[in-house]
């Protein structure tokens, strides 16, 4: 089992390394991480390895850390409640580092940098707004640096210093530059029929193990 890559029913999900411990899969775009509560029989990342678990004769599968549902890439599952907890707890201390791809509309001022601002969500619009001032939100910070520039679009790769909900989607948007596809947060294209943002990079300090685990896959968009 140590590091194979398994075979998982649907092609919407594929393993990319698991142990006794943990599991690295990768998710396609369009696939929900867990249930959005639209009822039984709903397909995610978590059911499929839910439905992998049980098939292979192992035991239980738990969330450690969600991308959004048109977000495809890199995300880790524990196998028990314990890893879960050893990496939830000490998510900032485990994860080394979080990179993402992104294809921003516009061309950027400057080739790399950090966005810096505070978030905090609309419960009734369900969107996410920046504020470049501490107004009481979730801090946020993310460093960028601009890959490739044509076509009106920009291949930026992106690295999370903080996980807060749709904190790329709405920094990158603030700054003039939404991601193509991402009509919630103003984008005006859609190059790639999906929304352009890929979790590229993750690299952990294994819970258990000690060890340091680096993961990457390949960015999905070309300009």
């Amino acid at each position: 089992m140590h590091g194979a890559k398994s075979k998982i029913a649907d092609r919407r999900l594929r393993m990319v390394y698991e142990d006794e411990w943990l599991a690295v899969v990768y998710k396609r775009n369009g696939l929900p991480s867990i249930s959005t509560g639209k009822g039984p029989g709903e397909v995610t990342a978590h059911s499929l390895l839910a439905d992998y678990m049980k098939s292979s004769g192992q035991g239980r599968i738990f969330i450690v850390h969600r991308l959004d549902r048109d977000t495809s890439g890199l995300m880790v599952f524990a196998k028990d409640e314990r890893t879960k907890r050893a990496m939830q707890d000490n998510w900032d201390a485990c994860v080394l580092e979080r990179k993402y791809a992104g294809v921003a509309e516009g061309y950027f001022d400057r080739e790399e940098g950090s966005v810096i601002s505070w978030l905090t969500e609309n419960s009734k619009s369900m969107k996410v707004h920046a504020c470049p001032y501490d107004n009481g939100g979730k801090k946020a910070v993310t460093r960028f640096r601009v890959l490739d520039s044509r076509n009106g679009l920009s291949l930026v790769e992106l690295e999370l210093e903080t996980g807060r909900k749709n904190q790329i989607r709405v920094q990158l948007a603030s700054m003039g530059h939404p991601l193509a596809g991402d009509r919630k947060y103003g984008a005006k294209s859609n190059p790639f029929g999906r929304l352009a943002l890929h979790a590229l990079t993750l690299v952990f300090i294994h819970p258990v193990t000690g060890k340091k685990m680096k993961f990457t896959s390949e960015i999905p968009f070309r300009l």
